[in-house]
């Protein structure tokens, strides 16, 4: 009894172990590095010091400024993220010839790399870039798109919009597709036809996808760094450094481990309230879905 009730922890243990000395461990230790002061000499022990490095952090202005362009990245991309690939896959969900090709165009930015991606953009952004070629006639100066403090968040998220337009346009398509088309036939015949049948029908039948979509692409969105890294290293003026960035900036050139530690603390509670977030959203979705099943009243009528 004792010997079956271990044999299915004696197989996960090998996984287990690699997830305790690869996260867990690690988390930890950062963890206790957030209440220390161990940076520069990295030869030293760490000396604890309590809550020094969160009222640093408190008093850091380039800290909320990093926060502030997080939070602004999360508010102008994730509803991007959250409407445009649900038009793209109602699109592309069409029974018309050659789709297949256009559903691979739209999903080719995806397995494109972060690094090459980050380069081509960076030559569309440049001065003498074809962005600018094809401004020329009505904004002859051009735009300075990474080295204007007004431009280059902006012009770093529309590479995070690019890049995610065909993997979030995945998932829609699977939600679109496990939907009947009787239920469309039947909103047809009662009067909903065109874009209102997507509000009467896909719009409430896509809700689990849309909280998923919405939550994922939040904590995508949160922990953006590649993007500033290659294009603008944080500036001009830190006007498109992110936590991350600035997370990765004070552990790696400023060596300053215990603080990088506390940033990384902050970071992680954020994405633990969008993660709670999205949970909350699933059991919603689930109960909601089960009690119109209990109901009988599973779909929406027009």
């Amino acid at each position: 009894m004792i010997k079956q009730r271990l044999t299915p922890y004696l197989f996960l243990l090998p996984a287990l172990t690699i997830l305790v000395l690869t996260v867990f461990s690690p988390a930890l230790q950062a963890f206790y590095l957030s209440f220390t002061r161990y940076e520069y000499d990295l030869t030293q022990l760490p000396q604890w010091t309590g809550f020094t490095n969160f009222q640093r952090l408190w008093n850091d202005p380039v800290f909320w400024k990093t926060l502030g362009n997080t939070l602004l990245y999360l508010i102008c991309v994730v509803p991007i993220l959250v409407i445009a690939p649900l038009a793209l896959a109602i699109l592309v969900n069409q029974k018309l010839r050659g789709m297949y090709w256009f559903r691979a165009a739209y999903y080719a930015p995806v397995v494109i790399s972060v690094v090459v991606a980050g380069i081509a953009w960076r030559w569309l952004y440049a001065e003498n870039g074809l962005l600018n070629q094809l401004l020329k006639g009505i904004i002859p100066a051009g735009i300075p798109w990474l080295t204007d403090p007004h431009f280059a968040l902006f012009s770093v998220m529309a590479v995070t919009v690019w890049k995610g337009l065909g993997y979030y346009m995945v998932i829609y398509l699977a939600g679109l597709q496990s939907i009947p088309a009787d239920v469309y036939e039947a909103a047809t015949i009662d009067g909903s036809d065109g874009i209102i049948k997507h509000w009467d029908i896909t719009l409430p039948l896509m809700k689990p996808y849309l909280a998923l979509v919405a939550v994922i692409s939040a904590i995508s969105a949160t922990k953006v760094f590649e993007e500033v890294y290659i294009m603008t290293q944080g500036g001009p003026r830190n006007s498109s450094k992110t936590i991350v960035y600035y997370l990765y900036e004070q552990a790696f050139s400023n060596l300053e481990i215990s603080y990088a530690c506390t940033i990384g603390l902050v970071l992680f509670l954020i994405i633990l309230g969008l993660s709670i977030l999205r949970l909350l959203l699933n059991r919603s979705a689930e109960f909601r879905g089960n009690r119109e099943q209990g109901t009988g009243n599973s779909v929406p009528t027009a």
